[in-house]
């Protein structure tokens, strides 16, 4: 198929299929007499991969680490590691986000709770008193788990 079709049915725009194909993620495409690029029936299922794989947040390096030339010949074990460390990077990812949204909440709490004659230094430092404080709490939590651990 031309690089029109592949674009109108993947969803993806001939630019970013030559990119691709340049970058080694999409087989090169074989050239026809008049020059135009025949991409074979793989090409599709190819670009889905890719674009699906993007979205759960790989890069286009561990794309290619992990697609096979042949789509019939995936490494098995190498893909489900791959996946696996994927899932840890977003665990970790959530966890630095919810402590993030935790800080901005209490930052945000300690914003609409100024006293009105509490001048914006004194403010700031009682602010970030408190996210010091609440950035502290993670790490004491989790020393005293271990502790309890140690204890089991």
């Amino acid at each position: 198929m031309k690089i029109g079709d592949l674009a109108r049915q993947s969803g993806v725009a001939a630019s970013r299929i030559r990119f691709y194909e340049a970058s080694g993620l999409l087989q090169p495409a074989q050239r026809q007499a008049n020059g135009y690029r025949a991409y074979g029936p793989d090409s599709l299922t190819r670009l889905e991969i890719i674009d699906r794989a993007q979205s759960a947040g790989f890069s286009l390096e561990e794309i290619r680490a992990i697609l096979p030339p042949d789509l019939e010949a995936w490494p098995h074990e190498e893909l489900i590691q791959a996946l696996r460390r994927k899932v840890d990077e977003i665990e970790a990812l959530e966890q630095r986000l919810a402590q993030s949204k935790r800080g901005l909440r209490l930052l945000i709490d300690e914003i609409a709770h100024k006293a009105e004659d509490e001048d914006c230094s004194a403010a700031a430092r009682r602010a970030l008193d408190k996210l010091r404080q609440g950035a502290s709490e993670p790490a004491r939590t989790k020393a005293r788990a271990s502790r309890i651990g140690r204890r089991a």
